[in-house]
């Protein structure tokens, strides 16, 4: 198994501070002829050591993907947060990861805390590396506006509405994949076909409302007016998401899509005719377009 340095953390929605994180392991992997890896956990942590969790930016599978993707790390090693995990002792998990995953190194943030009751952190993980003789490094926490990029900020601009500044702090567009499904129809009625995704369980719902998205189909990335919400005009009440993806006629049903969030357009509401929905959404189509200067 070749070399691998790994940067450590649970990288929810892989934002600029993460990015940093990546950076840094890639600078030491390239130094030491290893591959660029990301060791991180199927559940929050804070599902077991705090008896609680948090909503998510992203599904595993988008953080996969965000991981390797856009930030070209080489491995991605995933791994149970179980009893077990929560209770290794934090030297134990890293000779785990050195014996099972070919660990020559390790990056974290300053402020992470690992193995159990959290006894490991950046301090005692330098020490370690410097100890067995293997590459390490503490990356500091990321500022912009005075404010510290985490993952808690961004989850609650998501939840709020304030995409552009989530979008922001993550680097990157918020994204959503998912399998489109059978809907009621009644897009394609109104002339206006959209797909239909399921909101997964365990995300940060964003506030219901238009947003201007791109939709990425088949490697293409195509302009689409997206509502989140309950369709109130048509009496809905389950949560869905529907883009309508701009000049772009397919049939889409089973294949995999995914969104990218840019900007919150305004919030959903009830129409008093399906006609006034139908004029909104070209008026949404219209400002999405001129967002992308399309």
């Amino acid at each position: 198994m070749n070399k691998t340095i790994y940067a450590l953390g649970f990288f929810d929605g892989v934002h600029v501070g993460h990015a940093a994180l990546l950076d840094r392991c890639k600078h030491l992997a390239r130094e030491n002829d290893c591959r660029a890896g990301v060791v991180t956990f199927s559940a929050h942590p804070d599902t077991l050591v705090l008896g609680k969790t948090p909503p998510l930016i992203n599904t595993p599978y988008d953080r996969e993907k965000l991981l390797r993707e856009r930030f070209s790390m080489e491995r991605v090693v995933t791994l149970p947060f179980d009893e077990k995990m929560h209770t290794m002792p934090w030297r134990d998990f890293l000779q785990m990861l050195i014996g099972d995953h070919a660990a020559a190194g390790f990056v974290c943030g300053e402020d992470f805390r690992f193995g159990y009751r959290g006894e490991g952190n950046a301090d005692t993980l330098a020490a370690f590396c410097r100890e067995q003789g293997l590459a390490g490094a503490v990356v500091k926490d990321r500022m912009i506006d005075g404010i510290r990029v985490s993952s808690t900020y961004i989850r609650r601009q998501i939840e709020t509405g304030d995409m552009e500044t989530a979008v922001k702090f993550l680097g990157h567009p918020h994204i959503l994949s998912g399998r489109v499904v059978h809907g009621h129809q009644l897009g394609r009625r109104l002339g206006i076909p959209t797909a239909n995704l399921r909101l997964p369980e365990g995300l940060a719902e964003p506030k219901f409302g238009v947003y201007a998205c791109r939709a990425a189909v088949d490697g293409k990335r195509h302009c689409a007016v997206t509502n989140i919400g309950v369709r109130p005009t048509v009496g809905g009440r389950n949560v869905t998401v529907e883009p309508w993806i701009l000049d772009y006629e397919g049939d889409l049903y089973g294949r995999e899509i995914t969104l990218e969030f840019y900007r919150f357009l305004r919030p959903e509401r009830k129409f008093p005719s399906l006609d006034a929905l139908k004029a909104e959404i070209h008026r949404n189509a219209g400002e999405t377009r001129a967002y992308f200067g399309e």
